[in-house]
């Protein structure tokens, strides 16, 4: 080793030393601004979540002191609960339906704000607005629209055209509930579907026009393909969020006629603070939340498929 590079080693260990101490500094610094929002997380978050776990093996009625019972709930929830079956049916038809249709909309208003000369931006504020207003406010004023000799019967009736009381009707029910959450929510989509396809360069869509290609071939081996990162991403935020619907349910139907339109979050807030069974509530939660893991895992594993991501 030379003396040159003796010294070039003696002067860098302070500065190494310098940095290392400035790393830390800087670490303890970071570490105390990120300190409020993490006890937070682990107050709100953390903790709650081991709690649930834990509830869900007790037999805990909101008063009185928790009794371990094992899986006790979950063998009930699974063979002597005769709602749990229809509930997951309701749940998994309400999601079904409304992922499609939301889907299918939003996708559709996205390429026609997309297709306007002026006016795109106005549009975009107009569906996405409803996005912003509350569930429950949301579902309260629906719930008038569609009460006995509102608004809804009362245009029924001016086409003269017989619906039964949507409300106390077993089949149109849901799908009020479902009309109402479409409303609310397909302007988030709509959003985020028009931006990815204001994104897709114009040359591939003039090189296509070009070649003779048809605007239903564009969309479709072009524009679609193009956006399927996105698209992906609406699906599956969409599929968590209907599997957790409950605000609707709530103010407008109750659950019912019936158990028509009980679906599992509605069923964890009936279990869990009107029968006061905060156990059995926590189990059905997290059956819930493995549904939703599926579901999601089952996604990730299809759009392999479907999704082209441009490297």
């Amino acid at each position: 080793m030379t003396i040159a590079q003796e010294t070039a080693i003696t002067v860098s260990r302070p500065a190494a030393r310098r940095r290392n101490r400035l790393d830390v500094k800087e670490g303890r610094t970071a570490f105390f601004f990120l300190l409020p929002s993490l006890i937070g997380v682990i107050l709100f978050l953390v903790l709650p979540i081991i709690a649930s776990v834990v509830l869900s093996f007790t037999n805990w009625k909101l008063l009185g002191q928790p009794a371990f019972v094992g899986f006790a709930n979950y063998t009930r929830l699974f063979t002597a609960d005769p709602q749990f079956w229809p509930v997951l049916r309701n749940t998994l038809f309400f999601t079904a339906e409304y992922l499609v249709l939301n889907l299918i909309i939003s996708l559709g208003l996205a390429v026609w704000i997309s297709s306007l000369k002026v006016g795109q931006k106005w549009f975009r504020v107009i569906f996405f607005l409803p996005t912003f207003t509350p569930g429950i406010a949301v579902a309260i004023v629906w719930m008038l629209i569609f009460a006995p000799d509102g608004f809804f019967d009362f245009v029924m009736g001016t086409l003269s055209i017989h619906v039964p009381s949507v409300l106390t009707d077993q089949t149109l029910a849901m799908q009020a509930v479902i009309v109402v959450t479409l409303w609310a929510g397909v302007g988030y989509n709509t959003v985020l579907f028009n931006a990815a396809l204001d994104m897709v360069p114009q040359s591939y869509l003039e090189a296509a026009r070009i070649d003779g290609a048809t605007a239903w071939d564009r969309f479709w081996k072009i524009r679609l393909p193009m956006i399927s990162p996105t698209l992906f991403f609406g699906t599956v935020m969409t599929a968590i969020t209907s599997l957790q619907v409950f605000d609707q349910i709530y103010v407008m139907t109750r659950g019912g006629p019936g158990n028509a339109t009980a679906t599992l979050g509605y069923a964890i807030y009936q279990k869990g603070f009107q029968n006061f069974q905060m156990g059995y509530a926590s189990a059905i939660a997290w059956v819930m939340f493995a549904i939703i893991m599926a579901l999601t895992a089952m996604q990730f594993w299809l759009q392999r498929k479907w999704v082209h991501y441009d490297n």
